[in-house]
């Protein structure tokens, strides 16, 4: 009898389920949330109930455009034809590489930025021109803490943009931080990613927010003394789970039920990063886009919650579908596994 692997078998497991669907979201009109796999990058892909949509971040450049055409997957479970928004956090390869490709599949209605790239090294400005070519005569808008995204039904306000942060505390924010002495000594970033634009995305009482790969310093800076945010129920972890980001001044502020990490097999899921957001005070569970090499046994999470457990195994993703009085669940394409999140009182 031919022995089949058991990578092999996972992976065609995953093959076949990919195409289900948790059951909330065939019989509710919900926001949903899809964390595509992008090999440690991001591409986050929003879709309102009223059918708008706004992609954060597309990932890398080149793999003969498999970041773009795991994107234009996404869209298509999701029934979409077009991207309304697409929000770049910042000019990073793994966050802004994949615009060249996206728009040769899919139109999109506007761009979403911080303005002009900040980091002046080769790598980075050629990224930057490549992005801006892309775009070409596309509506751009720059984004500034404060401003809001367009997207009816939800609220998605800047948070961070090109290394300023929010004046004001937000609805439900304004808390002193008792954390705020935590990595006080972090050096200043003077990269794209401490110039990340970020946000939080409001649905009735459900709450998610990405930071892009904004990095301690400025965490610090956004959180403290007083935290502006408040607590959230779903928090994206910041720069794949990188122990450069991901201070206790930050995540035990927002004191998420659920976190998701959108690391690769090689990057993010760095074992401090891991360990501060899963003793972070309200979490429920940690979900991971792929098990990290690092992290090994002790900074994982359960199978059940992992995307791509195995290196080779590559492509699945997560789904999350949220309701306005605050329930929401996750689900696994690879294994067919949600969970339901109840509302909170």
């Amino acid at each position: 009898m031919k022995t089949i692997s058991r990578i092999a078998v996972v992976c065609a497991v995953a093959s076949a389920l990919s195409f289900a669907a948790p059951a909330q979201a065939k019989t509710k009109k919900a926001l949903d949330i899809y964390f595509v796999d992008v090999e440690g990058g991001q591409a986050t892909l929003i879709v309102t109930p009223a059918g708008q949509s706004m992609l954060v971040d597309t990932g890398w450049a080149g793999f003969e455009g498999r970041d773009a055409d795991r994107i234009a997957d996404a869209a298509k479970r999701a029934g979409i034809s077009k991207i309304d928004y697409v929000w770049i956090t910042h000019y990073h390869s793994d966050h802004v590489g994949g615009v060249p490709a996206l728009v040769q599949k899919m139109k999109v209605g506007a761009f979403i930025d911080h303005g002009d790239n900040q980091e002046h090294t080769d790598p980075v400005n050629a990224l930057y021109a490549a992005y801006a070519k892309a775009i070409g005569s596309s509506k751009h808008i720059v984004i500034k803490p404060g401003d809001h995204v367009p997207l009816k039904g939800v609220t998605i306000e800047a948070l961070t943009a090109n290394g300023e942060h929010v004046a004001k505390p937000l609805p439900g924010g304004g808390q002193a931080n008792a954390n705020c002495s935590v990595d006080a000594d972090t050096p200043v970033d003077p990269t794209e990613n401490a110039r990340s634009a970020g946000f939080l995305l409001t649905y009735g009482k459900f709450r998610f927010l990405d930071l892009g790969d904004l990095t301690k310093k400025k965490e610090i800076e956004l959180a403290c003394p007083k935290n502006p945010i408040g607590t959230v129920d779903v928090y994206l972890t910041t720069h794949h789970g990188l122990f450069q980001s991901n201070s206790k001044a930050i995540v035990d502020a927002v004191a998420p039920r659920v976190a998701i990490m959108n690391n690769g097999a090689k990057k993010g899921g760095s074992p401090p990063a891991w360990q501060t957001i899963h003793d972070s005070p309200r979490l429920e569970d940690l979900w991971q886009l792929h098990y990290s090499i690092e992290g090994a046994k002790e900074h994982n999470t359960s199978e059940q919650l992992i995307a791509n457990p195995d290196e080779k195994c590559t492509g699945q993703f997560l789904k999350l579908s949220a309701q306005s009085d605050g329930s929401f669940s996750v689900w696994n394409s690879r294994n067919d596994f949600s969970k339901n999140y109840a509302a909170k009182k």
